[in-house]
């Protein structure tokens, strides 16, 4: 089952427009993706416990950051995913002006979670975020999603190329399947390491 598989002890704490309404914590990781990479999906596993992130049948209806609580001091936050196409010009650029806030000007922030699509690998849109945050020093961790989608067969290639795509060494990605549990072991350890809980 991999390390640390006990799922975090996760509660809903509050959905806020502004990272300035967010609670005040001294630790916190986030988790942002395009809209259909499967953020809540991967939240809930995390936790295990199905309906604590919602889930949408419609892609991009996450527009508010969505706090979740690890302990009394520590949180994690679910960021609104990009490149929803129908969304408009203007709230596309709202969201990028808010999420950038967020994560450049976040105190508390101690690592984002990015989640790109394994199956398919990072797109142009990824890619250009991940530049962005590495020139602003936002400190990051690639998670690769949707595991059970890449056969078995491929998986090692699919693994070097994801790193390759993010210019990152392929043990610094982090593979998951919210639908199988690989993975979340790892994962549920690598955030309790930078929220330096143990829990």
């Amino acid at each position: 089952m991999g390390r640390m598989a006990r799922p975090l002890p996760m509660s809903f704490v509050m959905s806020a427009p502004r990272h300035e309404d967010l609670p005040d914590v001294r630790a916190e990781v986030a988790v942002l993706g395009r809209s259909n990479v499967g953020k809540s999906s991967l939240i809930n596993a995390v936790a295990k416990r199905k309906g604590l992130a919602k889930v949408s049948s419609t892609p991009g209806r996450t527009r508010l950051l969505n706090a979740f609580a690890v302990t009394d001091d520590t949180q994690i936050v679910d960021c609104p995913g990009y490149g929803y196409a129908q969304a408009s010009k203007t709230s596309r650029d709202e969201w990028m002006r808010m999420v950038e806030d967020y994560l450049i000007d976040r105190e508390p922030l101690v690592d984002l979670l990015l989640l790109v699509d394994g199956a398919v690998g990072p797109t142009k849109l990824d890619l250009g975020v991940i530049a962005e945050m590495r020139e602003a020093n936002v400190p990051l961790t690639i998670v690769a999603t949707k595991l059970d989608k890449v056969k078995p067969s491929i998986r090692g290639k699919r693994r070097r190329e994801v790193a390759t795509a993010c210019e990152v060494a392929s043990d610094e990605v982090l593979w998951v399947s919210a639908v199988k549990g690989d993975g979340l072991g790892d994962l549920r350890q690598h955030i309790t390491d930078m929220l330096a809980v143990n829990v």
